[in-house]
């Protein structure tokens, strides 16, 4: 299997699918437009390295998985790579432009895989001259991790493509399991309007952030509530996946998104990457506003 890995998006998501591959012996280059995204996705995966090596959970130093990865501001210096990781906005039009650009590099022996949370594999693959190479790889947030990866089959991925990326989630640790290329496919499915139901609780003043979190972990046993959760994924993210969502179901209602969720991505309320959400945070800790429905 080839070892040279090509990560496109410096974000959240972006930086931990890198660390995954780095930590798993992989080499790896990433690309963003912003040297200032790039310099902020090396200070994030050393700060993540950091937090596993005192835990005990490296099995390397975290310098010799640094050494692994390179921070590239050309979409040319990813040639030598093999494998290709889209991690870019949920947003089909940047998601496409990008593929778009990156179909110059490949060659029929490269696979690209979409990181997409909702979007179809189906479409995006259009913009690629080799659609059977193309899946979805979609990771969980943060993917050092989380175990999941689901992969997703788009109408044209070949046998061979799904076999390789079925094969490749295993050798990075992970759990894969199959999707269809349906709208959310399985997780945001049923993730995303559990997050969006909360909210209008929230939004409804049925009770704060606090206590509608602390109902789900102690009722449901969740690890995290639906509000803090939502702003660990970020909420232009969780809107983003809903509007995909209710485009794509044709059912208005059922996938509406809470009018507090869309007023708190206006006014810059992104959750932890912006620092503040259903909750504030600091660099090193999370401190309650105590939200309540309509308080913005």
């Amino acid at each position: 299997m080839n070892n040279m890995i090509a990560v496109i998006g410096a974000g959240q998501m972006g930086s931990g699918i890198v660390q995954v591959f780095a930590t798993a012996g992989f080499r790896v280059s990433v690309y963003d437009i912003s040297r200032k995204i790039l310099d902020k996705s090396k200070i994030r995966i050393e700060h993540s390295l950091a937090r596993l090596t005192e835990k005990g959970h490296l099995e390397e130093p975290a310098e010799v998985i640094i050494n692994r990865i390179k921070f590239v501001e050309k979409m040319s210096d990813l040639s030598d790579s093999r494998i290709f990781i889209e991690s870019a906005f949920e947003n089909f039009d940047i998601k496409t432009n990008i593929l778009y650009k990156l179909a110059q590099y490949l060659s029929k022996d490269s696979y690209v895989a979409s990181n997409t949370s909702s979007l179809s594999i189906t479409a995006l693959s259009q913009m690629l001259p080799y659609p059977d190479k193309f899946i979805g790889f979609h990771f969980m947030n943060p993917p050092p991790i989380m175990q999941l990866v689901e992969v997703i089959r788009g109408y044209h991925t070949s046998d061979e493509t799904y076999n390789y990326f079925w094969n490749l989630a295993k050798r990075l640790g992970k759990y894969p399991i199959y999707s269809k290329n349906a709208p959310g496919f399985v997780l945001n499915r049923v993730l995303i309007p559990m997050i969006n139901e909360a909210i209008y609780a929230l939004y409804e003043n049925i009770s704060t952030a606090e206590q509608i979190d602390e109902a789900l972990k102690l009722g449901a046993n969740h690890p995290m509530g639906p509000l803090a959760l939502a702003d660990l994924i970020g909420l232009d993210t969780v809107l983003a996946i809903l509007k995909t969502l209710q485009k794509e179901m044709g059912e208005r209602n059922k996938y509406k998104p809470c009018p507090l969720l869309e007023e708190y991505v206006e006014k810059g309320f992104l959750g932890r990457k912006s620092r503040k959400g259903f909750y504030e945070y600091t660099d090193i800790s999370l401190v309650s506003r105590k939200v309540t429905g309509r308080d913005c």
